[in-house]
């Protein structure tokens, strides 16, 4: 996320990711004014022309809109914001749907000064627009799985198998078969990835280095980091960024730092230590002044009861403690999910 302009009560940003799009959809609520270039059909354009029936020609013009919903899917690469028309050349008060995609400028407008809440998720995308994704490749001898490591969850994108039914059991464990497949598989990730991208190749044997070889004949340029886990598939990408295996690479992404968070409230949970969760044990963490860090779900302080989140999270701030708003798109944010959404680590116990 760009920040173009700024101030107590508008703001003017440009998408650059599809993470922005997720933190946009938190940011803009019901009631907000939200701006950018769209087009519209201009009704007094059509008519009959010569007998036949002419089409309304569309306009490309500013429109903004009284916002009252916004609709966005994980991972997809377009925001949909509805509302009705405050301002554009024709047709105020119809109502209109603004499709944002990565690119795009956009201004938003409140009738009041932002919640802090808000300015906060802004700034942290601001700042994780300098940090690239990282492509976590998990390789199993007959099986290669990209993933892109965004700010905000873990994609799954091409697959690259020798598995699958029928008599090739001889086949597939041919060395030559097995090596011409991951040279092959090489080749296409090699392809695939644009511009300096990161790559940490894991897995629990030996093909992990044999792809890792082809790659640097394929894509000398690229920047591997190799790691080892205990299992393949999905769960050893969680396995990396649960563990840390990566290192520096990962250590400042989103994802990874709450991942890490959850894993240390899971770990405390388990050990009965300085840990808090459940609204009542929460409230009086809070009012105690003990917590350290609050991780909560972005969507919950903007749901139905986010009035009250929000004031707990200004406490916490108030008192010299940290918020860390997470998304629910990945395994540890469902995990959070799992605990009501919100928990606290404290400076101490908790009763």
């Amino acid at each position: 996320m760009r920040i173009l302009h700024r101030d107590a009560m508008r703001m003017r940003l440009r998408c650059e990711s599809e993470d922005d799009l997720w933190t946009l959809a938190q940011f803009v609520q019901a009631g907000h004014r939200f701006g950018m270039v769209g087009e519209r059909r201009d009704s007094t354009t059509g008519g009959l022309e010569g007998g036949r029936a002419k089409a309304a020609e569309r306009r490309t013009m500013w429109i903004l809109l009284e916002v009252l919903n916004v609709e966005h899917h994980t991972f997809s690469d377009a925001l949909r914001v509805h509302g009705t028309i405050v301002e554009a050349a024709f047709d105020q008060g119809q109502h209109h749907t603004h499709v944002v995609e990565t690119g795009d400028e956009v201004e938003v407008q409140s009738h009041a000064p932002f919640r802090t809440v808000d300015v906060q998720l802004i700034e942290a995308s601001a700042s994780a627009a300098l940090r690239p994704k990282v492509a976590l490749i998990v390789v199993e001898h007959d099986e290669v799985i990209l993933f892109t490591v965004a700010q905000r969850g873990l994609k799954e994108g091409m697959t690259w198998t020798m598995r699958g039914g029928g008599k090739r059991g001889d086949e597939r464990t041919s060395t030559s078969v097995k090596e011409a497949f991951l040279t092959n598989t090489a080749k296409e990730i090699a392809a695939s990835l644009v511009g300096d991208v990161p790559v940490v190749l894991a897995g629990p044997g030996h093909a992990r280095d044999r792809l890792g070889a082809a790659l640097r004949i394929s894509a000398p340029h690229l920047s591997l980091t190799s790691v080892g886990t205990s299992i393949g598939g999905r769960s050893a990408a969680n396995e990396v960024i649960r563990e840390g295996l990566a290192g520096e690479v990962l250590a400042d992404h989103a994802v990874s730092r709450e991942t890490a968070l959850v894993e240390e409230a899971m770990t405390r949970i388990q050990t009965s230590g300085a840990i808090a969760y459940g609204l009542d044990h929460l409230r009086r963490a809070v009012d105690e002044g003990a917590v350290e860090t609050l991780l909560i779900l972005a969507q919950l302080l903007r749901g139905e009861d986010g009035e009250g989140w929000q004031q707990m999270c200004e406490a916490v701030h108030a008192l010299g403690g940290a918020i860390v708003q997470c998304s629910s798109d990945h395994d540890a944010g469902a995990q959070l999910d799992g605990l009501g959404g919100a928990v606290a680590l404290t400076r101490y116990r908790v009763d």
